[in-house]
C-alpha cells in the first residue's frame, strides 16, 4: 500500500468530495470526455480537440460508424457469448460445456474489456445505463443460459435506439421473463412481481395503484419461456383474458390468442407516457449531470423523448449540449466500477498479450469492490449517486487497487509500457515540481495545487525545487506509488 501523504485540509479527501469544479479543469472538452466515456485518454483528448466536441459528439451517438477492430478482436476470447441461448443448451446436453456460471462470467469479463478499450466509448457507457435500469442479475443461476444473450439482444441493440423497442424485447426475453418470474405467472394465479417493476422500475415509476399491478400482471400473463428450449414463446393457454385497466390504458383484451398483442400495446403505451418520460430523463440526469437532478433539464429532456418516439439519441444530444451539463463541473464521482476502469485507460495499459488471466484478475478486483458489472442483486440496478459509494474502507480500497494496477501487481498480465516514465510525461522534468505537474497534467488534465505538489514532492524526501536526476527513484522503481498517489486524489475521484 502506498504510503499516506500529509495533504493540506483544503483538500477534503475523496469520501466527502465537495460538489463544483474545484477538483477538475473547467475544459469542457475534457468535461464531456470525463462523464461520456469510461475516463479521458490522450487519443480521446486528440481525437476531440481534433473533431471539435460537436462532431466528436455524432460520432458516439453512431457507434456503428466507429472501427473498433481491435476491441473486437479481444472479444474472441470470450467464445461463450457469442453462443445462442440453444447452443449453449445443446452444449450442456451433449457434455461437452460444463453447467455452470462460466458463460455468464464471460460475459463479465467481456463488458469489463469493453469499458476499458473499445472506441465506442458513450455505446458502452450507455449499455451499462440500460443494464442497471432493465436489470437482470449476471451471474444468477437461473439465467445461466440466457444472460448473455439479453446483453446481445436487447441491451445493445437498443442502447441508442427506442425505449419502446427496448421495453418490447425486453419483455419477451427468457432473461427478464425468468428473473422477474414471469415465466411462472398463469392465468390460474398471475405472478404480479414483473407487473410492478415494469410500472415501478422500468417505465412510470411511483404513482401506480395496486389495481395497475394486478391488471398489468393479467395482461403480462403468457409471456413465458419454453421449458424445453429454453426460449421465449407465448402461451395462449396461459393468458388471463377480460377488461384490463392500466393508469388510462385500457383494452378489451378478448381473446387468449390475441394477449402477446395486447400485452405489445401495453408495453408501447407505458413506454411513451409521460410519466416514464421524465422518469428516464431524470435516471440521465443524475448520471451525466448531478446527483440532484435539475428540474429545468429533466423537464425538457422529457420533452425531447416524448417528441421523438422515446429515441434516446436526440435525448442525450440535448443533455450534452445543455447549459445544465456545461455548469455541472465536478458535480459527480466515479463509482467503483469507473474509477478502476479508467485507472487502466489513464495510465494506458493494454490487455493481456494473450488469454484472458489479468482481464479476470480485473473483474474479480472491481468485485471485491461491490461493483462488478451488472452483479446488482436487487432489480432496481446499482445506485448513481455518491453517498451509496463514498466511505473510508471503500476508498482505502480504491487507492490500493490503483497501486496495484499502476505497479503491475494484480492484475500483472497487462501489457504495461518498458518506461513507465516516458511514456508518461516523455522528456525527464528538471525538478519535483515539474514531475508532478506533468504526472498530474497527463493523468488529470490539469495540474495540483501548489501545496499539494508540495506534499507529493516531501513523500520523497525532496521539495518542489529539488533537481530530478534520471536516477532517481521517483522516476525508477517508485514512479508507480507516485502516479498512484495522484489517482488516489479527490481530482482523479471526480467523474
Amino acid at each position: 500500500m502506498t504510503a499516506a501523504v500529509a495533504v493540506p485540509a483544503a483538500a477534503a479527501d475523496a469520501a466527502t468530495v465537495r460538489p463544483g469544479s474545484y477538483y477538475v479543469s473547467t475544459d469542457q472538452q475534457l468535461h464531456l470526455l470525463r462523464r461520456a466515456t469510461y475516463g479521458p485518454t490522450p487519443a480521446s483528448l486528440a481525437e476531440i480537440r481534433e473533431l471539435g466536441t460537436a462532431a466528436w459528439l455524432d460520432r458516439q451517438l453512431d457507434p456503428s460508424g466507429i472501427a473498433d477492430a481491435d476491441c473486437d478482436a479481444l472479444l474472441t476470447r470470450f467464445p461463450l457469448t457469442a453462443l445462442s441461448i440453444s447452443e449453449l443448451r445443446s452444449r450442456v446436453a451433449a457434455g461437452t460445456q460444463r453447467y455452470g456460471w462460466d458463460t455468464m462470467l464471460q460475459l463479465g469479463f467481456a463488458t469489463t474489456s469493453r469499458a476499458i478499450w473499445s472506441e465506442r466509448q458513450l455505446f458502452e457507457v450507455m449499455v451499462d445505463f440500460w443494464s442497471n435500469h432493465l436489470n437482470v442479475t449476471n451471474p444468477s443461476a437461473d439465467v445461466w443460459d440466457n444472460r448473455h444473450d439479453y446483453d446481445r439482444a436487447v441491451i445493445r441493440p437498443y442502447a441508442l435506439g427506442r425505449f419502446a423497442d427496448m421495453l418490447k424485447a425486453s419483455a419477451r426475453h427468457p432473461a427478464m421473463l425468468t428473473y422477474l418470474d414471469n415465466r411462472f405467472s398463469t392465468r390460474a394465479a398471475p405472478n404480479e412481481n414483473y407487473g410492478r417493476e415494469l410500472l415501478e422500475l422500468h417505465t412510470v415509476g411511483l404513482g401506480y395503484s395496486e389495481s395497475d399491478v394486478r391488471n398489468a400482471a393479467r395482461m403480462l400473463t403468457g409471456l413465458t419461456v419454453d421449458w424445453d428450449t429454453g426460449l421465449y414463446k407465448f402461451s395462449p393457454n396461459s393468458h388471463a383474458t377480460g377488461p384490463v385497466t392500466v393508469l388510462k390504458f385500457r383494452h378489451a383484451n378478448v381473446t387468449a390468442a390475441g394477449g402477446e398483442a395486447a400485452a405489445l400495446e401495453l408495453l408501447d403505451y407505458l413506454a411513451l407516457h409521460p410519466a416514464t418520460a421524465r422518469h428516464l430523463a431524470t435516471k440521465l440526469v443524475v448520471r451525466f449531470v448531478a446527483d440532484t437532478p435539475p428540474a429545468s433539464l429533466v423537464t425538457r429532456l422529457a420533452k425531447v423523448y416524448l417528441d421523438h418516439g422515446s429515441a434516446i439519441a436526440p435525448v442525450l444530444r440535448a443533455l450534452f449540449t445543455s447549459a445544465e451539463f456545461r455548469e455541472s463541473v465536478g458535480k459527480k464521482i466515479r463509482t467503483p466500477y469507473e474509477d478502476i476502469v479508467a485507472t487502466v485507460r489513464t495510465v494506458g495499459y493494454g490487455p493481456d498479450a494473450s488469454g484472458t488471466a489479468g482481464i479476470e484478475s480485473l473483474y474479480w478486483l472491481i468485485g471485491s469492490l461491490g461493483h462488478a458489472p451488472m452483479s446488482w442483486a436487487p432489480p432496481n440496478g446499482f445506485p448513481d449517486v455518491a453517498s451509496a459509494w463514498t466511505s473510508p474502507g471503500g476508498l482505502l480500497a480504491k487507492w490500493n487497487a490503483h497501486l496495484n494496477i499502476v505497479a503491475g501487481y494484480r492484475p500483472k498480465e497487462f501489457q504495461r509500457p518498458a518506461n513507465l516514465a516516458q511514456e508518461l510525461i516523455g522528456e525527464l522534468p528538471a525538478t519535483y515540481g515539474a514531475l508532478i505537474d506533468a504526472l498530474a497534467r497527463r493523468l488529470l488534465g490539469r495540474t495540483l495545487p501548489a501545496a499539494h505538489t508540495t506534499a507529493l514532492a516531501a513523500f520523497f524526501g525532496k521539495t518542489s525545487a529539488t533537481v530530478l536526476k534520471p536516477a532517481d527513484a521517483a522516476v525508477g522503481w517508485r514512479l508507480p506509488q507516485l502516479v498512484a498517489l495522484i489517482l488516489n486524489s479527490p481530482f482523479f475521484a471526480v467523474r
